[in-house]
């Protein structure tokens, strides 16, 4: 198959498009900045024009969605929120008007509030399954969380099949140690829920999802078996949620995220943990 990958030169991307291509799948990369890994082919588009962006997903016959601003920090929200929420818009209008039927977005799991709030969310139980509620505040968050109503619209006037994938932080033996070692002194505030995903097992759920023969939207979570931090899980909890209700058993150092939905659709499951790094 011929995969449209937009966000394609960024670590999700190229990630997305190395287990594409080592599938056998033709990639075309679709990115502001140049390739970073190899592909069947790239195109350099502003996905903020519409017009180029019918131009640049011709032909293909599926669509991955993987290009956004990745945070509301360090940028104005309102350029966080209009920027990913014009690209979410474009790319799911030109997959209907092309009649590409099959469409992957990578969703987060910020759509639950987590992990740039400014009022702490309240959780209403764990490990997080897609059953619970959302909570975004702060500008990426919520242009996620329509990103996915965006593909719903589509999906619910019969043009799209559509799969959005819900990951906490993507890592990598090269970016673990860099990004997450200094979160660690705050681990106990739960505020990112200790959660990450390898960038390998999260290409491995790009690829279920596009090969996949589902119908409608799925939306599901992704994530690494366990967490980032060294402490056992149901101590992290204690401290940093002592009222939470449990809904069963979390072992050793189990992520808090609930991975069964994606595991029934897309024989989804994290092979990879930074343990091994």
């Amino acid at each position: 198959m011929l995969i449209a990958l937009t966000g394609s030169s960024g670590l999700l991307g190229r990630a997305i498009a190395d287990g594409l291509m080592a599938a056998g799948h033709q990639v075309r990369g679709i990115d502001a900045v140049p390739p970073t890994t190899k592909l069947t082919s790239h195109l350099t588009v502003s996905l903020e024009d519409f017009g180029a962006t019918v131009q640049a997903l011709a032909g293909a016959d599926v669509v991955v969605h993987a290009a956004a601003i990745p945070r509301p920090t360090g940028r104005v929200a309102s350029d966080v929120f209009s920027t990913n929420m014009a690209l979410a818009f474009n790319v799911v209008e030109a997959s209907v008007m092309l009649g590409i039927r099959r469409f992957v977005y990578a969703s987060s799991f910020s759509v639950l509030g987590f992990p740039f709030f400014e009022k702490p969310v309240d959780l209403a139980y764990l490990p997080i399954d897609e059953a619970h509620p959302l909570a975004p505040q702060d500008a990426y968050a919520l242009s996620k969380t329509l990103g996915e109503d965006i593909v719903d619209a589509a999906v619910r006037r019969g043009r799209l099949d559509a799969v959005s994938l819900r990951m906490p932080w993507i890592q990598s033996a090269a970016t673990f140690m860099k990004d997450v070692g200094p979160r660690r002194a705050s681990a106990e505030s739960g505020r990112d829920l200790w959660s990450y995903i390898d960038a390998r097992d999260a290409a491995a759920a790009f690829r279920a999802a596009v090969e996949a023969k589902t119908a409608g939207h799925l939306r599901l979570y992704v994530s690494a078996a366990d967490t980032y931090s060294e402490t056992p899980t149901a101590e992290l909890i204690r401290t940093a949620f002592p009222n939470v209700t449990i809904k069963r058993p979390l072992e050793g150092h189990a992520t808090v995220i609930d991975t069964a939905a994606a595991r029934a659709a897309l024989g989804f499951e994290a092979r990879h943990s930074w343990r091994d790094y």
